[in-house]
């Protein structure tokens, strides 16, 4: 089940991306970026290094919640995942995001 990219803007005019699933569901959030093609950048960087395990790190809210971030080569966090309810939701997210990011459509909302 392949899923998309969502690019949309904020009301103060920065950029976000989401990557969801068919579904619906948001396995990954983006920092704001002031400039649509730092975005598109971002959507892009995420397809090349979502494949690499050490891109990876799996992490604890302080409540309790895990969650995930995906790193570019040159450890800038690219994306950041919702709190899950358990360990193995997350880690199947992250295989989600594996299999599907690098061939994931691109919904421009902008």
């Amino acid at each position: 089940m392949a899923g998309w990219f969502e690019l949309n803007k904020s009301s103060d005019g920065q950029y976000r991306f989401l990557l969801k699933a068919d579904g619906g569901d948001t396995h990954l959030t983006s920092e704001l970026y002031r400039e649509k093609s730092a975005a598109k950048t971002g959507y892009a960087s995420v397809q090349a290094n979502s494949s690499v395990d050490e891109r990876y790190e799996k992490k604890m809210s302080s409540g309790g919640k895990p969650f995930f971030n995906l790193r570019a080569a040159n450890h800038q966090v690219i994306g950041t995942s919702p709190m899950y309810a358990s360990e193995q939701a997350r880690d199947a997210a992250i295989e989600w995001v594996k299999a599907n990011s690098a061939s994931a459509a691109i919904k421009d909302n902008t």
